[in-house]
């Protein structure tokens, strides 16, 4: 008989997994910052890694209200996925190119997109567990949607300046009218 989907093993795994992800995107975000710092996005770089790495602190309080215990290998996983993502062909092999820094800005967004899934869900059980406080959730949420927001902006820019190229002269047919 397999096991109730709300048994607290199942939990763990759940807030264990995103913890794991949560430690990557949390040393993701400190070093874009920390190597765009002199850039015109650098400012925004570092007040996201800022609540990446409060919002992680904030998944272990949370998983601590619920008495889970953290897994340290999971953390170690998601601390070494983020190492093995920095060795993505980039199109240069000694520095880094424009794409490295869009990627890079699409892990994160994935990232603030499986966070926002997190504070949803545990605001859904908030209602059966009186642990969990809805009104963090709520602001944890909101302050998510937010970072997608200025991901989403950061990732535009990024693109324009990295696939822009002059416009072609407008040649003739050789075909014909």
């Amino acid at each position: 008989m397999s096991e109730p989907r709300t048994s607290p093993h199942m939990l763990g795994i759940y807030l264990n997994d995103h913890l794991a992800g949560a430690t990557g995107g949390a040393e993701l975000a400190r070093r874009m910052a920390r190597q765009h710092r002199r850039s015109a996005i650098g400012a925004d770089l570092e007040n996201l890694a800022v609540q990446i790495m409060e919002d992680r602190e904030a998944l272990r309080a949370v998983m601590a209200a619920l008495e889970v215990p953290v897994r340290r290998y999971k953390l170690c996983g998601g601390w070494l996925g983020e190492k093995a993502g920095r060795l993505k062909l980039n199109g240069r092999v000694l520095r880094r190119s424009g794409l490295s820094t869009l990627i890079e800005l699409e892990g994160l967004r994935i990232g603030v997109e499986g966070k926002a899934m997190l504070w949803h869900t545990l605001l859904v059980a908030a209602d059966r567990d009186a642990r969990l406080e809805p009104d963090r959730l709520t602001e944890l949420l909101d302050r998510a949607r937010r970072q997608r927001t200025a991901l989403e902006s950061l990732h535009d820019t990024a693109a324009a300046a990295l696939f822009a190229t002059a416009r072609p002269e407008k040649r003739e047919s050789v075909v014909g009218p």
